[in-house]
């Protein structure tokens, strides 16, 4: 069974920074796509950015040159590191694995003010 642990959100001021992180169990994690998608309250939940088990990533436009997505496969881990992050990027944050189906992180809030 494939489990994933997120941590990492807070609170943010306007321009700062915060990494997210995703722990991984239960999965040969080095042939697995990792991303995060969020949710702001009230909205639909949208992807945020992947990374491939070959490593090719890809971002959703609101976020591109801000954010970026690796990955440790020794760790079991990915990793969204958010630079310049706005109160827009005011969310909560779902880690997932693609393997034969979707498997959820817990969630973790990020909350960024001005």
């Amino acid at each position: 069974q494939v489990q994933l642990v997120e941590s990492g959100g807070g609170l943010v001021q306007a321009g700062g920074s915060l990494r997210l992180s995703c722990v991984a169990s239960g999965t040969i994690f080095r042939t697995t796509t990792m991303g995060w998608y969020r949710q702001a309250p009230g909205k639909q939940r949208d992807l945020v950015a992947f990374i491939s088990s070959g490593g090719t990533t890809n971002y959703a436009d609101s976020v591109k040159g801000r954010f970026t997505i690796s990955r440790d496969n020794a760790k079991n881990t990915a990793y969204l590191q958010m630079n310049s992050l706005k109160p827009e990027d005011t969310a909560v944050y779902y880690c997932y694995a693609l393997g034969s189906a979707y498997t959820w992180g817990q969630g973790t809030q990020v909350t960024v003010f001005s």
